[in-house]
């Protein structure tokens, strides 16, 4: 028999254009060497220019698609994205804290590219108190973080405050991505429990992305799912999302989607993409 590849379990919401959401997940974690199982947590109405409506899957319905594929196949990794309300966070803690050895990688989506809310003030507690401290791997960008971690009577924290913070409530490692900041490059740097691990810098490419997080979160479950370790992951799975987006290409009037099979598409005079600039580590 063939060896099996490893299985994924992602829980997301339905994204039609196929740039971000379930069908990210499905696109990055397929074409990195996992089997990806899905659990639909919600049904969008978008575009590559934004989100316009969300409904959210009813709660049992979100538990029964997680069980029925639970007690059938083993999964190696979870990834979590949109989650679509507060009955469905608290659900899926319940789900995952029966698998405590499963790692967990969150990537806390509380709004699209162009703004539009995808979490509410009670899905964000409900999230820092049932999900990420169950979390093995947090993927906020620079805003996500700050508004997980922020007092409502406090001033903007710092991200090293963030990151540590969300650590005290029980994750083991934060990746804070740079791509909202004002820098020339784009910093990711992956916090633990001793604080920086690694800082990772890359070129900031052109144009704005649809699913850049949703790319980076299922790349990091794959290569856990494959065996790395959280940091080696992590490097791994920010220069497969940089090659995504360095080959990227905009198919509406909206943002860029990311590539994710860039690495089967030909160009002339070689079998394989080129991108320049790779990420620089520390």
């Amino acid at each position: 028999m063939p060896t099996q590849p490893p299985i994924v379990l992602t829980f997301a919401a339905s994204d039609p254009t196929g740039g971000a959401g379930l069908q990210a997940d499905l696109l990055t974690l397929a074409s990195m060497g996992c089997h990806p199982l899905s659990v639909v947590t919600g049904i969008t109405v978008q575009d590559t220019r934004g989100v316009d409506d969300l409904l959210a899957i009813d709660s049992d319905w979100v538990v029964d698609q997680a069980r029925k594929l639970l007690e059938d196949m083993p999964v190696a990794a979870f990834k979590l994205g949109v989650l679509g309300s507060v009955e469905n966070i608290t659900a899926i803690a319940e789900i995952i804290s029966d698998y405590p050895e499963v790692p967990v990688i969150l990537d806390p989506v509380l709004a699209s590219g162009r703004g539009d809310a995808l979490a509410g003030d009670e899905m964000i507690i409900a999230l820092r108190e049932l999900i990420v401290p169950q979390t093995t791997v947090l993927t906020p960008n620079s805003m996500e973080a700050r508004r997980l971690a922020e007092d409502d009577d406090e001033a903007e924290p710092a991200l090293d405050e963030c990151a540590a913070r969300l650590i005290e409530l029980g994750c083991e490692f934060v990746l804070v991505t740079g791509t909202h900041e004002n820098t020339p490059e784009v910093i990711n740097v992956l916090y633990g429990e001793g604080g920086v691990v690694r800082s990772d810098r890359w070129k900031r490419l052109p144009g704005s992305f649809h699913g850049s997080g949703c790319t980076l979160a299922s790349a990091i479950a794959a290569t856990m799912a494959n065996g790395l370790d959280v940091p080696d992951a992590v490097r791994e799975a920010q220069e497969y999302t940089w090659q995504a987006l360095a080959n990227g290409f905009r198919p509406g009037m909206g943002q860029h989607l990311p590539d994710r099979f860039f690495w089967a598409r030909e160009v002339e005079g070689d079998s394989a993409p080129k991108a320049a600039n790779s990420p620089k580590s520390s």
